[in-house]
């Protein structure tokens, strides 16, 4: 037997498998974050080892027999969030998240500065976890000066299990200090954030051993013998829970937010396009990433604008495709990643008249996503992504309308998993399964069974092709307005 732990922003989920990856149970618990002051998102770390606790112990309790058998376990988590510690291991304060925004005049340092690019192949995004720690520094020296260690959320909970301080090269690509192509960390990024190597965890990848539990996890009532791997970030682990490892393979997600990902197996960054490059949760692979920040968050938006809700917007709508909308949606309302990353730039509305309606609002607004996701797409593609068919996966994704949309946007079949069990805790548990036997990643991290396949609509794909454009150069003309 095996578990996935997901580490999530709003919670955590407990998988566990038997060693085919067929599920047997699964638990979870939830818990909050706090923002102190505008832009400001944090997590007291022991929130997290609260919620873990909480879901292995759901298992054992209803699984015991299973529970009994486990072999190992690995935890997948969100990125870029920095845990800083003291050399005895205390955390410091608490965790600065991935959705954290006070670092941008640090983040434009350091991503201003000669060769950081180069050697972290991304930009160095505010959320990054690099500049946060260039704003300790400056707004709160005497903890700064504290520091012994920093690690991403997931690997406080390997350290809290283990006792070791270890990261994977997924989530550290994700810092802007690892050399995302050599898979090591880089002296010069660290000098340029003024760390040290001895402040890093050490470095594995995601399918090695991290090590057996320490003593002090007694309390979980885990059999002899469990090891923990060290598992990854949670697009990455994603991936490996839908079959994503490589060239040809990816997803679309319409979720809170938008990701469009590939599979590489080669190093292929394209920095200045927003596109995220970061090493892959398996050995010797990469992935890339656009992300659109407002997703089915758009339609949550406009759900609270009309007093409908998401499912009456999008039920109001035919499965059909039809018509490009006469009024156009551009979902920028956080600002936008791909390909853009312009946190200032914001959403609107054109060509409404006096007749639109809520029906015609909520399919402008699928549309915008859709072209959104087509600007993350090309942006894939000019750095040699080839992606002729994608997985479809998110709650959008529940929508055939909306998914239709998105088929015919992209002009690539979209192919929708079954109901059942996939995604990052899934994916975790993969990765145990792999380091714990030894077997090869692509034996065990296969595609879900596929419910159906949406083709791009023929009748219509010179139409959105030809929308898409518009949208495309629209963004110049929105940033100068007030």
């Amino acid at each position: 037997m095996f578990i996935g732990i997901d580490l999530g922003t709003s919670g955590v989920k407990a998988l566990l498998v038997d060693s085919n990856g067929k599920t047997v149970g699964s638990a979870d618990a939830t818990y909050e974050g706090t923002n102190p002051a505008p832009g400001w998102s944090e997590q007291n770390p022991t929130a997290w080892i609260t919620g873990v606790s909480k879901a292995l112990l759901s298992l054992k309790k209803n699984h015991s027999k299973e529970y009994n058998a486990l072999k190992g376990l690995a935890i997948s988590g969100h990125m870029h969030g920095a845990v800083l510690v003291d050399m005895h291991g205390n955390v410091l304060r608490d965790c600065i998240l991935w959705n954290d925004t006070r670092s941008h005049k640090e983040a434009m340092v350091l991503d201003a500065t000669p060769r950081v690019r180069d050697l972290s192949g991304n930009i160095v995004f505010p959320g990054f976890t690099a500049p946060k720690l260039s704003w300790v520094a400056i707004h709160e020296p005497e903890i700064f000066a504290r520091v012994a260690k920093v690690m991403l959320p997931k690997d406080y909970v390997l350290w809290w299990l283990t006792g070791q301080f270890i990261t994977e090269m997924s989530d550290a690509a994700g810092t802007a200090w690892l050399n995302v192509e050599k898979r090591k960390w880089s002296d010069f990024l660290l000098e340029a954030g003024n760390m040290s190597i001895d402040q890093m965890p050490d470095l594995l990848e995601g399918t090695d051993i991290v090590g057996p539990l320490q003593p002090d996890r007694s309390d979980l009532g885990f059999p002899a013998g469990v090891l923990v791997i060290a598992g990854g970030a949670d697009n990455a682990v994603a991936a490996c829970g839908v079959g994503a490892l490589g060239e040809g393979d990816g997803f679309v997600s319409l979720g809170t937010s938008g990701v469009v990902l590939a599979g590489r197996d080669s190093y292929a960054p394209s920095a200045e396009s927003a596109i995220h490059t970061f090493c892959h949760a398996v050995p010797g692979r990469w992935y890339q990433m656009g992300v659109v920040l407002a997703a089915t968050d758009s339609l949550n938006w406009l759900s609270q604008l009309t007093g409908k809700s998401p499912s009456e917007l999008s039920g109001s709508l035919d499965d059909s495709l039809g018509p490009v909308c006469p009024s156009k949606f551009y979902p920028y309302l956080s600002g936008e990643r791909t390909p853009h990353n312009d946190a200032q730039v914001r959403a609107g509305f054109t060509g409404l008249d006096i007749a639109t309606g809520s029906q015609e609002l909520a399919q402008s607004v699928m549309e915008g996503v859709s072209f959104a996701m087509r600007d993350s797409l090309e942006a894939l593609r000019s750095t040699g992504a080839k992606l002729e068919t994608a997985l479809a996966i998110g709650g959008g994704s529940q929508s055939d309308r909306w998914t239709r949309i998105l088929a015919t946007t992209l002009n690539i079949p979209l192919e929708r998993p079954e109901a059942g069990t996939f995604g990052a805790a899934l994916g975790a548990a993969r990765i145990a399964i792999c380091g714990v036997l030894g077997v090869k990643p692509e034996n065990v991290m296969i595609k879900p069974k596929i419910k159906d396949t949406i083709e791009p609509d023929q009748n219509f794909t010179a139409e959105y092709d030809n929308a898409y454009r518009g949208f495309a150069a629209a963004y110049k003309t929105l940033k100068v307005m007030p």
